[in-house]
């Protein structure tokens, strides 16, 4: 805008432009972490416009969009999905030609029979010329009863027929209803971290069943682990659990290879080059400064291959044959991508080529050609499957009540297997990030394509559905990173600066729903991280749905104070610390201040770092001991820097450590949170945001001890720290 607040010569009339951009959900203006107003620029409001497909750089092209917005929809016999909550009512919309009767059936998911049919109801709306035909529209009301799920509207005038999606979600997702009455608590980990002696160098399927197990027979209800998407299909891949290549399928990475049937029927020699890959690999078990998975995942691929030539059983077959079928052409499509990446590189021109792409002459041609490989990388997801269910199979049989939560990132690499296959309902030439805040005064740019609001409600939100499915097909919870994502989304377009950015509104009423009815059908709990900027309605919206909610000790504040217990959220996860902080023995010395300043990440002097640090650690020593959690000359010295002991007097670092889970213990929150890090000593952050690999070796550190030594499960049935630890937070909520 020109100073004098006239309107810039280049830029379209001010509200015009405001009146386009409110008609598909992009912001104009946002409230900051500093709890100001701030404008979005014309010309951002213009690109976000544009890759939501409307031109919008002229008055003309402007005024010619705001038409079309009222007109779209009468263009449509049907709309294209229509959610409700069960119990509920909506009004669809059926457009004939003006004056034409119309029909409007259901036809039920599971149910055989005759369709259920809706009533029209006596609404009068006036007809619309519509490129030169007048036309009506008839509105009737969904049938009332319907069951939840995804059924099909049909619509009939005059010979011309339409469908869309119906999907009828719960009002209220009652998955955890039974934490109400007795609170939960689990294991929160970053899998990959977590070895035994069997691992191949990587933390893996089957050391997430033994984990489980184990904590199990303590009392744990469930074991949380970091996103276990797919990455890349060959090496090098990428270390960042939360940029991955597809949110549908997992990484093969994790697969335990001696665990699967077949290698008891290779012959010798195969068999003793798997041995030989195991061995190589099983050395670096012992490294204790940094995970290596792109040497790892070279060596289980070698083996993989040799597994998946094996012969199979008829009954093994089989069940692949079931599995292919279930998955559908999402599976194909990903082994197709990943087959064609195995040898492209991620800039190569075919990904962008649209004489190449799915469903074209060209792209058919490669999935002829490469037919094996595809059958290879369908087979690897297979495995993943069948040892996923083994691992919720062993978390419930141990007495879990959830067993294995996974954690569903924000989004997919820009370069991923997503952004290929499914195109066509994600947003071109915008990524998704986060606006300015207090810890990253920049903005973030996350390199993620965002989901295109009306491309994916056009798909009937099956893209959405498929993923959670998925997901959560062995599992017994969901956490979902940034779940304000499913609100409103930070696009920024190409070429913008992160600061430069807005936010595009999404149909929460539609994504929670689906979210809700998915997890409903699994018998899962859903936590959303609701951390950061977010509006306040949102948790009260998100805990009337009945998804949980996340709350961080260091993070729940009542002004300068700790929050006391009692004010805790009901409908929430409660734990001590998360993957972006220090494990709490680093965060009490305050290693993670030293790290900042050695990386020139602090505003301010390490000095003043650290006593803000600590004056936050004394009001929470505080609180301890006016709990009785602590004696009164517990926790009282500061350290002096990294290593020093964070506990003066009788209480020791562990007893702190232990008195905080405590005092979570005496909160309301349904589910507690135990991080393995904290119960085994780990100081080193898996994260450290604002850093690239060459700063920071985030994602790549494995489970230690306090020394950096590492910890296998095979050692933590004997550890008296992590017996303690688990021991205290069970009998703090049984009482």
């Amino acid at each position: 805008m020109a100073a004098s607040g006239q309107q810039h010569p280049d830029y379209p009339d001010t509200h015009l432009l405001q009146r386009l951009a409110d008609a598909h959900g992009v912001g104009t203006s946002f409230h900051g972490w500093d709890g100001l107003p701030h404008s979005v620029a014309p010309e951002t409001i213009i690109k976000v416009l544009a890759a939501l497909g409307v031109p919008a750089h002229t008055n003309q092209l402007i005024e010619a969009a705001l038409a079309e917005v009222e007109l779209a929809p009468w263009r449509r016999m049907l709309p294209p999905v229509v959610v409700v909550q069960q119990g509920g009512t909506a009004l669809v919309p059926v457009h004939v030609r003006d004056g034409a009767t119309a029909r409007l059936t259901a036809v039920l998911e599971a149910r055989a029979g005759e369709p259920v049919e809706a009533v029209q109801q006596d609404i009068w709306v006036p007809p619309q010329d519509v490129d030169g035909l007048a036309t009506g529209r008839a509105t009737f009301a969904v049938p009332p009863g319907l069951p939840l799920g995804w059924h099909t509207l049909h619509a009939e005038s005059d010979g011309v027929t339409a469908q869309g999606a119906l999907v009828v979600v719960p009002a209220r997702l009652t998955t955890a209803d039974s934490l109400a009455k007795r609170r939960g608590w689990g294991l929160a980990t970053q899998l990959y971290s977590v070895r035994s002696k069997r691992s191949w160098g990587i933390g893996d399927f089957a050391d997430l069943a033994d984990l489980a197990a184990l904590s199990g027979a303590r009392g744990a209800d469930y074991v949380l682990v970091n996103p276990l998407h797919a990455a890349e299909p060959v090496p090098p891949v990428q270390p960042s659990p939360y940029s991955p290549s597809t949110r549908r399928f997992f990484s093969p990475l994790y697969i335990r290879v001696e665990a699967i049937p077949e290698i008891a029927y290779l012959k010798p020699r195969k068999r003793a080059t798997v041995e030989r890959l195991q061995e190589q690999v099983q050395a670096l078990n012992h490294d204790g400064e940094r995970l290596d998975r792109n040497t790892v995942y070279a060596a289980k691929l070698q083996a993989l291959e040799l597994l998946y030539h094996a012969r199979r059983s008829p009954a093994r077959q089989a069940a692949f044959d079931e599995f292919c079928e279930i998955s559908g052409s999402g599976l194909d499509d990903f082994a197709l991508w990943s087959a064609i990446r195995e040898d492209l590189a991620p800039e190569d021109p075919l990904w962008n080529d649209p004489d190449c792409a799915l469903g074209t002459p060209e792209g058919e041609t490669l999935r002829e050609k490469l037919a094996d490989r595809i059958g290879f990388h369908r087979w690897l997801q297979w495995i993943c499957d069948e040892q996923l269910a083994n691992a919720q199979e062993a978390a419930r049989r141990a007495g879990m009540r959830l067993g294995v939560v996974h954690d569903l990132a924000v989004g997919v690499d820009l370069s991923s297997a997503d952004a290929w296959t499914l195109r066509g309902v994600l947003a071109p030439g915008v990524s998704v990030g986060a606006p300015p805040d207090m810890y990253n005064q920049l903005g973030q740019d996350w390199n993620q394509p965002p989901w295109h609001p009306a491309r994916l409600a056009e798909a009937g939100y099956a893209p959405f559905r498929n993923m959670l499915s998925t997901v959560l097909r062995h599992a017994g919870g969901i956490r979902v990173d940034h779940v304000l994502g499913l609100f409103r989304l930070w696009w920024v377009p190409a070429g913008n600066s992160p600061r430069d950015g807005a936010y595009v509104k999404y149909d929460h009423e539609a994504l929670i729903g689906i979210l809700a009815l998915e997890a409903q059908r699994a018998g899962a709990v859903v936590i959303g991280e609701d951390l950061g900027t977010f509006e306040p309605w949102v948790r009260d919206y998100l805990a009337a749905r009945g998804i949980l909610g996340t709350s961080i000790l260091w993070f729940e504040n009542d002004g300068d104070s700790p929050l006391p217990p009692e004010r805790y959220r009901t409908k929430a996860l409660a734990s001590v610390n998360t993957h972006d902080l220090p494990p709490t023995a680093g965060y009490l010395a305050g290693d993670h201040v030293a790290l900042r300043s050695r990386l020139g990440l602090l505003e301010r002097s390490e000095a003043e770092e650290r006593a803000e640090h600590m004056a936050t650690l004394e009001k929470m020593m505080g609180l301890l001991r006016e709990r009785g959690l602590l004696p009164e000359d517990a926790g009282e010295a500061a350290p002096d820097g990294p290593g020093g002991d964070a506990a003066a007097g009788s209480g020791s670092e562990e007893r702190i450590i232990e008195a905080l889970h405590r005092l979570l213990a005496q909160t309301p929150s349904v589910l507690l949170g135990v991080a393995l890090v904290d119960a085994v000593g780990e100081r080193r952050v898996q994260n450290q945001p604002g850093t690239t690999e060459a700063l920071y070796p985030n994602w790549q550190v494995p489970l230690g001890d306090p020394a950096g030594k590492p910890v296998f499960i095979d050692d933590l049935p004997g550890s008296p720290r992590f017996n303690a630890l688990l021991a205290a937070v069970s009998e703090a909520l049984r009482g």
